[in-house]
């Protein structure tokens, strides 16, 4: 086979010890590496059809992977006014009426990233904006991408006057006490009643919007994502993008199974595993046990400051325990989104209940686990289950003196139990770091710096929530390359630099081991290589 890739003057970084390889160079064909050597003997490897690439002592590591992502929607829902960095409501005002004056006249306002915390300790509702957004149909997602503000035109023209009922148990118009929308909505179900009616861009934009994300997402070192995003046509998208040779990051997708899929639909699911191409294959489902605690959605064992979260995601929790036990037995793999401490202990509890009929063969895992009380850490590694967590949405969402609006949901005793990733990990479960984005950003280098300083990226001179949590540097790449291939079944062909591994590579300026976890989102990306080929080099490269 001829060298495809060769790479010189290389420090390879073992993710496992935290030490580099004896080698300088390594060799890749046919997406795997082939050879590790010095520089000598791996550049005579090469021909004239091999890439060369002097690294002058730059630092390779596995390529790094994020555990949650969401790229497709993510695509879509962060097209529009970006309301992130507004810290109050006459910032969000501003923000909005800047925007109003740029539309056409019945044009909508697509917001996203909205902080629940600009309400302060009042709840979420369209009230502040009504001035600014008179006559304006307009959807302002809020940052967690579970819930919706819909302006009071928006609401008019979707025909939302009133309460629903939905398959989604958590789903909700949220009405104030005369039965009006107040313009919140909670879970798809309901949010879906205006996005249906809002304009949709074409498909050739949603492609290309899609696109664009995988290429940026390969630029901060990105060479794949456990992807909980197989909705609609996402699937012939990444079909499409495989073939062209334009998916730059290797995607494992995990599609939906929602409360009221009946056994026939359970079914597809189990025939859809192994569907993919080069690049990307459908394997595991994702479901949800919840929504989330700052809008009242979770499932907690004691209900939140409001009296809100008291209840699952599936209306009968009974039939999720059934989907899971039919999932296992057909030796499919299951994510479940599970934040509150019920939900999580259900999802245990489901999986326990499936293992005892059919053994342990399958790896399951939990998403999000913000909130565990000491009783629970045990359990994912008495059952195999994988932590899969997203640090930075303590970081950035959440306060060391717990004044932001999921502390004060939580009080102080469950605020003080915040993604406990170190204590998951003593405790012998495997953690799995990710973004989860469009909800955070997805630069891995900042996930990783989370995970380590759990300060707000926006000002990391604020005291850290939780510090006792925090991973050190060494767990932290480990759980973004080694715990990643493991979750995904891959451990002896990703996750390492060895030969017969994939070629799937990050390369930093630095060691990312050494560098400051305050100063890590901002070390130089130099290259990123998938399956053998660059997806991203750096000008001086």
């Amino acid at each position: 086979m001829p060298t495809r890739l060769v790479l010189l003057s290389a420090r390879l970084l073992d993710p496992v010890t935290g030490t580099f390889l004896p080698h300088t160079a390594l060799a890749a064909s046919e997406g795997r590496i082939t050879a590790l050597g010095d520089d000598r003997e791996i550049r005579a490897r090469a021909d004239a059809s091999t890439t060369v690439i002097d690294l002058k002592g730059a630092v390779v590591t596995p390529g790094l992977v994020d555990g949650h992502l969401h790229p497709v929607s993510g695509a879509e829902l962060t097209h529009g006014l970006d309301l992130s960095g507004c810290a109050g409501l006459e910032a969000v005002r501003e923000a909005l009426a800047r925007e109003v004056r740029t539309l056409a006249p019945g044009a909508w306002l697509h917001g996203w990233g909205l902080d629940p915390n600009v309400f302060g300790d009042r709840p979420a509702r369209t009230a502040p904006f009504d001035t600014v957004l008179e006559g304006v149909p307009a959807l302002l997602l809020l940052f967690d991408a579970h819930s919706v503000l819909a302006s009071r035109r928006a609401l008019e023209l979707a025909g939302v006057d009133g309460p629903r009922t939905f398959d989604q148990a958590s789903a909700e118009v949220v009405c104030d006490g005369d039965g009006r929308p107040t313009g919140l909505l909670l879970e798809d179900a309901a949010c879906e009643l205006v996005e249906r009616v809002a304009p949709r861009p074409t498909r050739t934009e949603r492609r290309d919007r899609l696109a664009a994300v995988l290429r940026a997402m390969a630029a901060t070192g990105l060479t794949g994502g456990h992807t909980m995003d197989a909705n609609g046509d996402s699937l012939d998208f990444f079909t499409e993008l495989d073939a062209a040779g334009e998916l730059p990051l290797r995607l494992r997708v995990a599609p939906w199974c929602q409360p009221g899929t009946d056994s026939d639909g359970v079914r597809a699911l189990i025939e859809q595993q192994g569907r993919g191409g080069a690049l990307w294959r459908t394997d595991g489902v994702k479901l949800f046990m919840d929504g989330t605690i700052d809008n009242g959605t979770a499932w907690l064992e004691r209900p939140d400051c409001h009296g809100e979260s008291t209840h699952a995601f599936w209306p009968d929790p009974a039939v999720y325990t059934r989907v899971i036990g039919e999932l296992h037995r057909a030796g499919v793999p299951t994510a479940t989104h599970a934040i509150g401490d019920a939900a999580v202990r259900h999802v245990l509890d489901s999986v326990a209940k499936a293992q005892a009929g059919s053994g342990r063969g399958v790896r399951h895992r939990i998403e999000h686990i913000e909130t565990v009380p000491d009783d629970t850490l045990r359990r994912f590694a008495e059952l195999g289950v994988v932590a899969s967590m997203q640090p930075t949405h303590c970081c950035d969402f959440t306060r060391a003196d717990h004044t932001d609006n999921w502390s004060r949901r939580l009080g102080e005793e469950r605020a003080s139990h915040a993604w406990r990733c170190r204590d998951l990990w003593e405790a012998g479960a495997t953690v799995v770091l990710g973004s989860d984005w469009p909800i955070a950003p997805y630069p891995p280098l900042g996930v990783m710096a989370g995970a380590r300083h759990r300060r707000p990226a926006r000002d990391l001179s604020l005291p850290p929530h939780g510090p006792e949590q925090a991973l050190s540097a060494s767990r932290a790449l480990r759980a973004m390359t080694v715990n990643a291939a493991f979750v995904a079944g891959e451990e002896r062909q990703a996750g390492r630099i060895a030969v017969g591994y994939r070629a799937d590579l990050s390369v930093f300026a630095e060691n990312p081991l050494t560098t400051d976890a305050t100063d890590l989102p901002d070390l130089p990306v130099l290259l990123t290589v998938l399956d053998g080929r660059p997806t991203h080099r750096a000008s001086h490269v």
